[in-house]
């Protein structure tokens, strides 16, 4: 079998891309590698380009924002069948917090500059995206919204 059919079937099993049908699913195998990283080793770094977006295959990733003075927060931690990395959809195109592996993950890596240009010409495959991607955006914002509510929250025994 083919990489190419293997990283399909992939694709086809995983919930995020389950109702693609087989032409998008060929365009968007074309665009995708395996990978895998090692616990405690990032996926992405706050401030770099974003050029790619992962699906999770096996393991946990700790979404994180260093929050003076309180330091690390991790805002969500996501697992297999989560989508990590949205910032290749906004510009300017730079990822706004750390994905760090909790231990191995082993993820299909999505190539977004090629997927962004190919959903300038195919509006199907942009449409089906950009829905699924509104979805891992809400999760995101509701994750630190908690976090905010913990973080700012009075400490118990207090008088505030």
């Amino acid at each position: 079998m083919a990489e190419d059919d293997t990283i399909k079937q992939m694709l086809k099993e995983s919930a995020f891309f389950c109702d693609f049908g087989d032409d998008l699913l060929d365009l968007i195998a074309a665009c995708t590698k395996t990978e895998h990283f090692n616990g405690g080793s990032y996926l992405i770094r706050v401030g770099e380009r974003s050029e790619t977006f992962y699906l999770i295959r096996h393991g946990s990733v700790a979404l994180e924002l260093v929050a003076p003075p309180k330091g690390r927060l991790v805002l969500q931690t996501v697992h297999e069948g989560d989508v990590v990395g949205w910032s290749w959809l906004v510009p300017p195109f730079r990822w706004v917090y750390d994905a760090r592996a909790i231990s191995l993950v082993r993820t299909l890596t999505f190539d977004a500059r090629r997927l962004h240009a190919l959903c300038e010409t195919n509006h199907e495959l942009g449409y089906r995206l950009l829905s699924r991607f509104v979805k891992v955006l809400s999760g995101r914002v509701m994750a630190a919204r908690m976090q905010l509510l913990d973080l700012y929250a009075p400490m118990a025994g207090s008088d505030i």
